[in-house]
């Protein structure tokens, strides 16, 4: 699958951005399409994607040191997955693994980063659209991730304009 600006607008991620916005997210997101029971990334490997869900299914899966891995939580189309290479954790703290055929976009957590720096109204925008994608699974926790996504944004001397 070929991400292009067109269909970005019936992405509700990208939602009222203008031409000019929608042109610099388009140039930090890439593609990612995967089959049916593929490790998209292990718990422990280096974070370095945030990828957004548009068709298809994944688990997220946890492995404690002294057991099996446990399934967290499956996500559908519309949910975002990979956090930790946003919130600046180095690991995935989880691991993740399609249940079926995956087409997804993705982000360089350090892309995010620097759209943020260059760009603060368009990543704040995006941000604040990001942590209420997470934020519809975990009952009051858009504040709580908001606040996470404005800390790891502060590792590179980010300063991002506050909302609610």
């Amino acid at each position: 699958m070929i991400w292009m600006l067109e269909t970005s607008v019936n992405i509700p991620l990208f939602e009222g951005f203008n031409p000019n916005q929608l042109e610099t997210l388009k140039s930090l997101f890439e593609s990612y399409a995967c089959p049916a029971n593929t490790v998209i990334f292990e718990q422990g490997g280096p974070a370095v994607y945030l990828y957004l869900i548009l068709q298809g299914n994944i688990e997220i899966q946890y492995k404690p040191y002294d057991g099996p891995p446990i399934i967290l939580t499956r996500l559908k189309n519309g949910d975002v997955f990979g956090w930790s290479a946003v919130i600046g954790s180095p690991a995935y703290t989880s691991g993740t693994k399609s249940i079926g055929p995956v087409q997804a976009i993705r982000i360089r957590g350090l892309d995010l980063k620097r759209l943020c720096k260059e760009h603060p109204s368009t990543g704040a925008t995006l941000l604040d659209r990001l942590a209420r994608v997470v934020s519809t699974r975990w009952r009051n926790a858009r504040l709580q991730v908001k606040s996470m996504l404005r800390e790891g944004m502060s590792d590179s001397r980010v300063s991002l304009p506050m909302r609610s």
